[in-house]
């Protein structure tokens, strides 16, 4: 492939869109349109949607719109793997054929021309491009601070996020190459990207509200995410129940003198008060420390499975790369996989 006109590929990854998908795939195509009639891409690039085991007409929509737009194609998961994960299943189908992939969520929030700036810093060189919003005035004031404290959280316990970046991001070929050496079960994507350490970028982008239907991400699912990120890249908050192990044995060895000495001279009295803080303090402690344990062996058990990350069902992506380069006609019903 020509460097000068990359196979791009979007990926969208969507879990339940109808509400939004229409409005997406026309928005997208219409930027793939441009860039390639400028001559930034190639014409066989295209538009990926992901479909995380939806429960509404996602799919058939994807179906249908690929049948009558050329840039548009599809892979249907077998299940619900969750948002991470059917993104990484969009990310390796891509990597098949395309020269850069760029990731977007389906909710049209992230503003679309950015895109053409992500394909300028690629023909500049730059092998990982992240989307990175200029504020976050669209979000409430309790998601504006939670996000705060998870990137300061996370910088503190030295794991490197690009801070206010999501899953907007351009990656070239050897990015995602690099990325498939990533093999554990927990993907945490803002997190591993950047320990891949290529020549990277940055393009600031102003976020949108989102264009139809409710977020994915309620916040059940986002401290989900946030313990899965901190779980995943760091044991610090493990080390920091050591050492308050340790500095309560050391105060507890300062009291069991003092206690002593106030026995020895006969000033002891009657601590019920003192004596029940103690142990109901002690116990929440213990059970925090259990539950943090807890979250890890989690991880390990995932692991060490070594499942899976996704099934594909259906691929259309692959049927329509692989009848383009044949010439064949094409099955609008898509391969389904055994």
């Amino acid at each position: 492939m020509n460097h000068s006109q990359p196979l791009l590929t979007i990926v969208v990854p969507c879990y339940n869109e109808e509400e939004v998908f229409s409005e997406t795939a026309k928005q997208l195509t219409a930027v793939l349109k441009d860039l390639t009639e400028d001559t930034l891409i190639s014409s066989d690039s295209k538009l990926l949607f992901v479909d995380d085991g939806s429960t509404d007409r996602t799919w058939p929509l994807i179906v249908m719109e690929s049948t009558r737009n050329r840039y548009v194609t599809g892979l249907k998961l077998a299940h619900n793997s969750g948002h991470q994960k059917a993104l990484l299943a969009g990310l390796d189908k891509a990597k098949q054929k395309s020269d850069c992939v760029i990731s977007i969520d389906a909710d049209l929030q992230d503003d679309i021309s950015a895109i053409r700036k992500f394909i300028e810093k690629y023909h500049e060189g730059y092998e990982i491009v992240y989307g990175v919003r200029r504020s976050r005035k669209t979000d409430t004031l309790f998601k504006r601070t939670t996000a705060a404290w998870f990137y300061r959280l996370m910088n503190k316990l030295g794991i490197q996020l690009i801070d206010n970046h999501a899953d907007f991001r351009l990656l070239n070929k050897r990015a995602l190459d690099e990325l498939s050496r990533y093999a554990e079960a927990n993907v945490f994507l803002r997190g591993l990207v950047p320990l891949i350490g290529l020549r990277s970028a940055k393009v600031l982008y102003d976020r949108k509200e989102r264009h139809a239907g409710e977020t994915k991400y309620p916040l059940k699912k986002m401290l989900s995410f946030a313990f899965h990120g901190i779980t995943s890249f760091s044991v610090a908050p493990i080390r920091f129940f050591t050492f308050i192990g340790f500095f309560l044995f050391f105060l507890s060895g300062i009291a069991g003198i003092y206690a002593m000495i106030q026995k020895l001279l006969g000033y002891t009295n009657a601590g019920w008060a003192s004596l029940m803080i103690s142990i109901w303090f002690l116990g929440g402690l213990h059970l925090m420390g259990i539950g943090i344990i807890g979250e890890y062996i989690g991880t390990i058990f995932t692991e060490v499975k070594k499942r899976p990350r996704y099934a594909v069902d259906i691929d259309l992506y692959t049927e329509r790369l692989g009848r383009a380069e044949r010439r064949e006609p094409e099955n609008i019903h898509g391969t389904r996989l055994s």
